[in-house]
């Protein structure tokens, strides 16, 4: 696949702060016969695989890399990279890979895989993608714990291993994992992002491998990644993993303010725009004709709750404040009705999904909410905020939020933006953001563990809120080790039961691609990962 994870981006809505570049056009994105494109990305966190877990630097590396599997219409695997991945037991994995080569030439062979999935995996790299090797036997020794309390937190200790004991090149093109218990959807997992290779030179210089990453995908880069401007990579000739390119180049240009790239969209001086900027909404229609596209996504918007902070510890707070938001009003009057409100912790996408899971904790009711607020003993100083990048446009319904909240619970509340999507990212990591955030989520894979597993799980990679429940983990793993579809969604709808008694975040939104092009493109699409498909883009 192509892994997205966190998405800085509110989905539709304007961006709100200044350009940080790509206002102009060049040669390659005027569109003569076999030229280029340009689209726009937030500033990547990472260009490294195993540490690329956010919608900027995946849609980049998804033109890098080819993954191991990807996926048909109905979200099932499909095999990419990989030539074939075969279980007999769900715990012992023997993958065999196709031929391909690196950018730059050179083979690819399995212990490029291995070294680069040991790299992810080992603790002191603090790779953002460590948590989806924590399945392979081996993780336990990489990233070794001292708790510090039976409840309180844990830090982490000396690894006594460097490498995955579960991991083994076989020969050039075999890869053998022993996983720590079965998991009949592994061969999903497969597919994301944090599961590319890298090659041999990358792990000997990891730095100067990030700013111009070599991979094996239908792109290549050209040059090195210009921050906060733009990352550009053109067609791979040797390419043999898939449909070739359409195009010889593509340049992601960053920008900090999604109108001025709707504005070079407009212009022609942009080709796509992967968010249709939210007070253009009722115009872009008409300006874009049949340019303006929508199609199926995988988003889940929602904000979170700082569970290690007193102020949010109680449940009753964390209720009642959901119970305050109108989402509908909301969608209806900021996102003029391009997306739909989540009362679910999990999308409509995956199999699993239930309607309203998180039952009268999201349904809007202000006496009930502010008679639950003071049940609680209201909040300390009657105050509270909620952050967001200012990259991602999220200000306008972040503000609308604290307003009805003000209205309904009678509290001061403030939109606090941060710069960057990566900067909150870190802050929230390093719990150095004090309230409560705004996050989304794209899967990574088709799955309903994946949107329980990272999120809310007490090790999970993007649990960035310190929401721990026993419970919980146990009910995810018993899915994990179920033997069939039906009996793993038993479980972790049970898990997803166990959220909406805790409500660790609050569900706010499901969202969809609403997205446009300029007149020098054509055959442009994004697919569930809210990923522009590179490779389907032709010049018009």
């Amino acid at each position: 696949m192509r892994g997205s994870k966190m998405v800085g981006c509110a989905i539709v809505v304007a961006l709100a702060a200044t350009a940080c570049g790509g206002s102009g056009g060049d040669s390659e994105s005027k569109g003569e016969s076999g030229g280029g494109f340009s689209m726009n990305i937030a500033e990547p966190k990472r260009l490294i695989p195993q540490s690329t877990t956010e919608s900027g630097g995946s849609q980049v590396l998804s033109g890098l890399f080819t993954p191991l599997v990807d996926f048909d219409a109905k979200n099932q695997p499909v095999l990419a990279a990989a030539e074939s991945i075969e279980s007999p037991d769900n715990k012992v994995w023997t993958i065999k890979l196709k031929d391909a080569t690196w950018h730059d030439g050179k083979p690819v062979t399995a212990k490029d895989y291995v070294g680069a999935w040991n790299w992810g995996a080992y603790g002191p790299n603090v790779a953002d993608g460590n948590y989806f090797f924590e399945t392979i036997q081996g993780y336990d020794e990489m990233n070794p714990v001292d708790p510090d309390g039976e409840e309180g937190p844990k830090k982490a200790a000396e690894p006594t291993a460097k490498e995955l004991s579960g991991l083994k090149a076989i020969d050039d093109k075999t890869i053998e994992v022993t996983l720590k218990a079965p998991f009949a959807g592994y061969k999903s997992v497969l597919g994301y992002t944090v599961f590319y290779p890298m090659p041999e030179s990358a792990l000997a210089d990891i730095k100067a491998y990030e700013e111009a990453p070599i991979g094996q995908g239908p792109f290549q880069m050209d040059g090195k990644w210009n921050h906060d401007k733009f990352v550009k990579v053109k067609a791979y000739e040797d390419y043999k993993l898939g449909d070739k390119p359409k195009v010889n180049s593509v340049e992601f240009r960053i920008f900090q303010d999604q109108n001025t790239a709707y504005n070079d969209l407009l212009a022609n001086n942009l080709d796509i725009v992967d968010q249709i900027p939210t007070e253009v909404m009722g115009t872009a229609p008409g300006e874009l004709g049949d340019r303006f596209k929508t199609s199926l996504a995988s988003t889940f918007q929602f904000v979170a709750f700082p569970t290690y902070d007193k102020k949010y510890s109680d449940p009753r707070v964390r209720k009642a404040i959901s119970m305050a938001i109108d989402r509908d009003e909301i969608i209806k009057v900021v996102f003029q009705d391009s997306q739909s409100s989540a009362r679910s912790f999990v999308s409509p996408v995956v199999g699993g999904y239930r309607e309203d899971t998180c039952g009268e904790a999201c349904k809007f009711d202000p006496a009930a909410a502010k008679k639950l607020l003071a049940e609680a003993g209201g909040i300390t100083g009657n105050k509270i905020n909620i952050g967001h990048n200012a990259d991602g446009g999220h200000d306008q319904w972040v503000s609308a939020t604290c307003d009805q909240l003000k209205k309904n619970l009678g509290l001061e509340c403030v939109s606090q933006a941060v710069p960057k999507f990566a900067e909150l990212l870190t802050q929230v990591e390093n719990k150095k953001f004090s309230g409560m955030f705004r996050m989304g989520w794209i899967m990574d894979y088709p799955s309903m563990e994946n949107y329980l597993g990272p999120l809310y799980s007490t090790n999970g990679s993007s649990n960035y809120y310190g929401y721990s429940n026993k419970d919980f983990d146990r009910l995810l793993q018993e899915g994990r080790e179920a033997k069939t579809d039906a009996e793993a969604i038993a479980k972790w709808q049970e898990a997803e039961d166990v959220l909406a008694k805790d409500m660790p975040v609050v569900p706010l939104r499901f969202g969809k691609n609403v997205f446009g092009h300029s007149t020098n493109v054509k055959n442009v699409e994004m697919n569930l990962f809210n990923q522009v498909e590179l490779t389907k883009v032709e010049k018009s």
